[in-house]
């Protein structure tokens, strides 16, 4: 009898349970919930090995083979922030008009906040602030950088970590110590798992680093403007990217001339391409 009693008793625990959530799924807004966003803030494909360029003789090829390799891992992962970005600016509407956020409007807007590194405040100065960081990279940057410090996915560290565009890390063990660093560094060059891993961290770094705020800055211009963030321009904002400040950038600007047929090999459906050269 005791165990029919505690059967019927986790029986009505559960309907009532199972109830509840029906009722909150009823009831909530359009937004996705934080636990589903919080499931894309990583890219979905899985790449974890990279063509081996090496095997290419002919430059043209090599250089189109790593463009077209790479070129729908940035497109997922900008859709992917354009798709955040869109929601900021859809929750900054609301509350320009007076509205109040729900709670999980509220939450959501506060995981963004901590993703991309803004300090709680307000929910509108959140939102505003956010926009300014939740941005694309131009595809034909992202392509032409992972191309400058890879050497077209030749390097070490490309083969043997994913990492694309050289980003650094700090905790022992945390990447690959190289070979030429300095003894008083302790720099390590990171391990990713992925591709789509080290293209979403690089796109990360620009997009809440303190160095790269003169990047941002130029691409919240643009967008007040109505212009689509053009590489040719934004790159002025990587000047603290390497040490080699001026000509760095000078550097990435004729990679971004030179290779434009190479950049343009999708134009239909990358408008931004054809704007950035």
């Amino acid at each position: 009898m005791k165990t029919g009693k505690i059967s019927t008793l986790i029986v009505a625990f559960a309907l009532c349970f199972m109830a509840i959530v029906l009722l909150r799924v009823s009831l909530m807004p359009e937004m996705e919930s934080p636990h589903n966003m919080l499931k894309k803030l990583a890219p979905f494909s899985h790449t974890t090995k990279l063509p081996d360029f090496d095997a290419y003789h002919d430059v043209g090829e090599k250089k189109a083979a790593f463009f077209d390799f790479l070129r729908p891992i940035v497109q997922e992962i900008n859709q992917d922030t354009l798709k955040k970005r869109h929601d900021v600016n859809r929750l900054l509407t609301k509350l320009e008009n007076g509205e109040s956020l729900s709670s999980k409007e509220s939450q959501y807007l506060s995981m963004l906040a901590a993703e991309y590194g803004i300090e709680e405040d307000t929910p509108q100065s959140m939102a505003e602030r956010l926009l300014k960081r939740i941005d694309i990279v131009p595809e034909s940057l992202v392509l032409v950088q992972a191309a400058n410090e890879s050497g077209w996915g030749s390097s070490r560290f490309a083969k043997e970590g994913l990492n694309l565009f050289g980003q650094w890390c700090y905790s022992k063990g945390c990447g690959i110590v190289p070979a030429a660093r300095g003894h008083e560094m302790t720099h390590e060059v990171t391990v990713f798992n992925t591709v789509e891993q080290a293209i979403a961290s690089y796109i990360q770094n620009i997009n809440t680093h303190p160095a790269y705020q003169l990047f941002r800055s130029i691409r919240a211009e643009q967008r007040l403007k109505g212009i689509e963030p053009d590489a040719s321009r934004l790159v002025y904002g990587l000047l603290n990217y390497s040490e080699r400040r001026e000509a760095y950038v000078e550097e990435l600007l004729q990679m971004l001339r030179h290779n434009r047929q190479y950049l343009e090999r999708n134009n239909e459906t990358d408008n931004q391409t054809v704007s950035a050269v």
